[in-house]
């Protein structure tokens, strides 16, 4: 029988002068239940939705550790749970399709990209258009100049990926893009403008546009030839069909849930898969902006950010973008999730600018969960969170010296379902996480019943 030790008790004058202390605090239990601490057997829940302004500065969680210790499902039930809170789970980007089976479950509504599936129009505006009529002129001004500027953003972001123009508009390039899309949105009054009508107008050629780069035909020409060829290459290549005319199944603002799934896109290769991630961003985040500004919908996001540095890799600027398009839980309390194996991830961003905004992304997430790694790794860590000698060597313990995420073998991770959460400077409690049944159902297979990632995972 293991020897569960001696428990001592004492009033707090005197136990006060024991230190210093291995442990942190337990936390608050209210939230998602993690599971027992490692060391106490308490239970140990998050709730980063909760604790901002009492524990925590801001609602962004980072979650980081090798393949095979259940990140994702961690993620899931920070999902499932905050849904059952009221949250609106929202997956802009499922790039493997794997929280499809979870959001049908409760009731959820799934978007599926690729031939012959769902189109988006990554310049939608969701809700706006049906409702600017019955604005007062400066809001809906206000509004259209908001929706503009983020539309800019995306078209810039596209272009920069290998299926646009591989890098970012210069400065021309993108004051024909505004003037571009100004006027195409100008051209359809009461809907959204697609990317087809920015390349007609372009091509068109009208006097405000001309005026705008004070040029003339061959002039005019070679300043927009670059970025009409690569606005073509979005519709007419690869992508061509999913991204290139109006949404054919807007996202249900009611439902409990929405992903939209892009898992198809992956036999067609990573440059597709790095456009398309970017502009279901962008149509997701603008649904949802638009009808926050609408007042349509009313309530907090969780929104997992799996594989983002897929698309972030795929062309310089693109953090940028991204940050700019996706500013939702700024004011509004949604608890976004960044999942990530490593900090390397950021370092082989394309350039330093890149790689110190990317830096900027994980600095505001004030709670991180880190699963099992290798000391190596953690000393990246400890440039960013402190970890005390006993955190790193409990972490290093649930590491795999062979972790590489394809072991067939029937062998489970020693960090499966382990992990410190860490508030601010705080020191971290450790939690040991064990799925329900139901929770082996939805995570673990796909609508087939077959092995999916995650269960190697």
């Amino acid at each position: 029988m293991e020897d569960t030790g001696t428990v001592y008790t004492g009033p707090t004058s005197q136990i006060g002068l024991i230190g210093p202390f291995l442990l942190g605090a337990g936390l608050p239990a209210r939230g998602v239940p993690v599971g027992p601490d490692v060391l106490t057997g308490e239970l140990v829940c998050a709730d980063p939705s909760g604790w901002t302004g009492k524990l925590t500065t801001n609602p962004g969680v980072w979650v980081m550790a090798q393949p095979g210790v259940g990140k994702s499902a961690l993620v899931k039930r920070f999902c499932l749970v905050y849904a059952a809170f009221g949250h609106m789970m929202c997956v802009p980007a499922d790039v493997k399709g794997e929280y499809t089976t979870l959001i049908r479950e409760l009731g959820g509504s799934v978007l599926r990209i690729g031939t012959g599936s769902d189109r988006i129009n990554p310049l939608d505006s969701g809700p706006l258009p049906g409702r600017l009529a019955s604005l007062p002129a400066a809001e809906r001004g206000a509004l259209l100049d908001g929706l503009n500027a983020r539309r800019l953003e995306t078209l810039g972001a596209l272009l920069a990926t290998r299926c646009g123009l591989g890098r970012q508009p210069d400065e021309i390039e993108r004051s024909a893009l505004t003037t571009a899309v100004q006027l195409a949105a100008d051209a359809t009054p009461g809907t959204d403008p697609v990317i087809p009508d920015v390349i007609a107008v372009l091509r068109q050629a009208p006097e405000a546009l001309r005026a705008k780069l004070a040029a003339e035909g061959d002039t005019y020409l070679d300043l927009t030839r670059s970025v009409v060829a690569g606005l073509d290459n979005l519709v007419d290549g690869p992508l061509k069909g999913m991204f290139d005319g109006p949404t054919t199944t807007p996202i249900d603002l009611n439902a409990p849930a929405v992903s939209v799934d892009i898992d198809a896109l992956r036999a067609r290769g990573r440059d597709v898969v790095s456009a398309g991630m970017i502009a279901s961003w962008a149509y997701t985040y603008s649904t949802i902006d638009s009808a926050r500004s609408l007042g349509v919908i009313r309530r907090r996001l969780v929104l997992p950010m799996d594989e983002m540095w897929r698309a972030l890799r795929s062309g310089p600027g693109l953090v940028d973008a991204m940050d700019s398009i996706s500013r939702l839980n700024r004011t509004t309390d949604d608890v976004t999730i960044y999942v990530t194996h490593s900090l390397q991830d950021m370092e082989a961003l394309p350039t330093e600018e890149d790689r110190a905004k990317a830096r900027g992304l994980m600095d505001r997430c004030d709670t991180w969960v880190i699963g099992g790694s290798t000391d190596e790794e953690l000393s990246r860590v400890s440039g960013k969170r402190a970890l005390t000698e006993q955190e790193r060597m409990m972490i290093t313990s649930w590491a795999s010296a062979t972790s590489t995420g394809l072991d067939t073998t029937d062998q489970i991770h020693p960090g499966r379902g382990k992990y410190l959460i860490k508030l601010g400077s705080r020191p971290g409690i450790a939690a040991s996480m064990t799925l329900t049944t139901t929770e082996q159902r939805l995570y673990h297979t796909d609508a087939a019943g077959n092995e999916t990632e995650e269960t190697r995972r």
